[in-house]
């Protein structure tokens, strides 16, 4: 049977990515379990084996050149060998300084990492331009540094100030984690652990698709992928096992586009 498009699927993510068909899918946002909590949904023997099940699962379900982005601790891809199935171009830190956890024997981890992997060398999306990030040095100093000769003479004399803004690079701090006050919080079960700001996931998505392009959410969680995908013009396949949370996302999308019959819960496998 075939997946529904365009909805969010109640079941376990490992059975319904077998029913996704090979080489179809452009983009995936995992953010599954991390192996950090005592939640039930987060419990698992290792996180880097569970981590490369998936890898091996979404590169088989990608079209050449597709992109996973990967949500993790800082150890959530050590000690395994994913070469054979994605490259991985780089990891992002999402920086969160307002943490108030206060370690006793260690330091307190602000960060959250973003695996972005690749299948093949390079991806077919990186629409830069769709976020550019604003310049935060000023603009008569970078001009300056453009004039230098070592610049102008070398082999980045063709690089130049951009006025509509920079590459976000691999550290984002200009996107903050949701709090009880949050207006876009839906449910204070998915706080911190589950649910993440619309904006992070809409730079992923910008980023490394295209309108019409096929999204995978394996782990949907209260339905922020989707609602941004459709938001975005992106079509999505999602999948989340708490039925709680898919009437929660599946509300999300209806409000989006009041009346449309075809948002509704699709079979549960």
């Amino acid at each position: 049977m075939s997946l529904e498009e365009n909805t969010i699927t109640c079941g376990d993510a490992f059975d319904l990515l077998r029913k996704v068909e090979d080489a179809s899918v452009d983009l995936i946002i995992c953010d599954g379990p991390y192996g950090v909590t005592q939640n039930e949904w987060d419990k698992v023997p290792s996180i880097q084996d569970f981590n490369l099940d998936l890898i091996q699962c979404f590169s088989a379900k990608l079209k050449d050149g597709g992109t996973v982005y990967l949500f993790g601790k800082q150890d959530c891809i050590d000690f395994i060998d994913y070469r054979p199935y994605l490259n991985l171009k780089t990891k992002i830190v999402w920086y969160q300084p307002s943490r108030l956890a206060q370690g006793r024997l260690s330091y307190t981890n602000n960060y959250d990492v973003i695996c972005f992997f690749v299948k093949g060398k390079k991806p077919n999306r990186f629409n830069l331009d769709a976020i550019r990030v604003a310049q935060l040095v000023e603009l008569e100093h970078r001009l300056r540094c453009e004039r230098v000769p070592s610049v102008t003479n070398g082999k980045y004399a063709k690089t130049r100030f951009n006025e509509t803004g920079k590459n976000p690079g691999d550290v984002w701090g200009d996107i903050k984690q949701l709090t009880y006050k949050s207006k876009e919080l839906v449910s204070r079960n998915a706080l911190n652990t589950i649910q993440k700001p619309e904006q992070l996931i809409e730079r992923l998505i910008r980023a490394s698709s295209n309108p019409g392009d096929l999204v995978l959410d394996p782990f949907a969680g209260v339905g922020t992928c989707p609602v941004v995908c459709k938001r975005n013009d992106r079509r999505f396949l999602a999948f989340e096992r708490n039925p709680d949370f898919v009437a929660i996302g599946l509300s999300r999308l209806e409000e989006l586009d009041p009346g449309q019959n075809g948002l509704k819960f699709a079979k549960v496998f």
